[in-house]
């Protein structure tokens, strides 16, 4: 579905990253981890082609992303939902809305009962007509997971989800993540949050990754 092979990035005249490999099989459950600054935020950039790689190549279903027009970056996209740490939303428009927006953006039918479906999936059924600004850390993360899976897509990548939220709000939304896994989809989640990490272990087969020292590696069972 994602693959980097051999994946390098600079930035600011050195490399953040190097000689990066990594397959994300259908159905796969991944957590990054590494210190601040380590590049877990670009990893994922290159995941679904925000960024490109300086050297390496990056396939995203089956596809070179170099040989990729803007348009079809736009599609491929579509297959892949992003939930971003500081998630942002129009402050204008209530939550049903924002979360249904990439639909608009999509020139795809908005029917509000399938947005009203994932809403009561994260728990915020009672919120449609809030707007962002009224709403708590933990309502915001979980209605940008909601907006992230409205296209249906087939992975999820996350980052940082749970940074500013307190623990009964992270282990909630890492149900709603482990439920969209048991759906079939494959899920990459960055954090440095190692108790979410032991916790998901529980829960569902999960495979670790670090960054360290520009690399790539799997992450040993001492977490």
């Amino acid at each position: 579905m994602i693959n980097l092979e051999n994946v390098a990035f600079s930035y600011g005249g050195g490399n953040l990253l190097s000689e990066v490999s990594l397959r994300l099989a259908p159905g796969s459950f991944h957590f990054l981890t590494g210190p601040s600054g380590a590049g877990k935020s670009t990893f994922l950039k290159l995941c679904y082609g925000e960024l490109a790689a300086t050297t390496g190549r990056v396939t995203l279903f089956d596809r070179d992303v170099t040989s990729l027009n803007r348009d079809e970056i736009a599609l491929t996209r579509r297959r892949i939902g992003v939930v971003h740490q500081d998630c942002q939303f129009l402050d204008h428009l209530p939550l049903l809305a924002n979360v249904g927006l990439p639909l608009t953006v999509a020139d795809k039918p908005l029917v509000q009962s399938d947005v009203m479906d994932l809403l009561t999936w994260v728990g915020l059924d009672k919120l449609t007509g809030a707007l962002p600004p009224s709403l708590s850390g933990g309502e915001r993360q979980r209605a940008a997971l909601a907006r992230a899976v409205i296209m249906g897509p087939d992975v999820i990548l996350a980052d940082e989800p749970t940074g500013n939220l307190d623990w009964e709000m992270s282990l909630r939304l890492l149900t709603l993540l482990t439920e969209l896994n048991r759906m079939g989809k494959t899920i990459l989640i960055a954090t440095h949050d190692l108790n979410l990490i032991r916790q998901a272990k529980s829960l569902v087969a999960i495979r670790v990754l670090r960054i360290s020292k520009r690399r790539l590696q799997l992450a040993g069972a001492d977490l």
